[in-house]
């Protein structure tokens, strides 16, 4: 999911430098939404991951 982020912030980063804000801007909330479900489900996953059976 991290990977997808920076992709989308590349994105973002290369259409603000070449002119396009409203691409540059979706772009840059696509990626900060996405960094955030990235950061919840690695919570989640630190939380409920794999737990000793014995």
């Amino acid at each position: 999911m991290f990977g997808w982020a920076i992709i989308f912030l590349i994105i973002a980063l290369i259409a603000a430098f070449f002119g396009f804000g409203t691409l540059a801007g979706t772009a840059a909330w696509a990626a900060k939404i996405v960094f955030i479900v990235g950061l919840i489900l690695a919570v989640l996953s630190f939380i409920f991951g794999r737990r000793d059976q014995n």
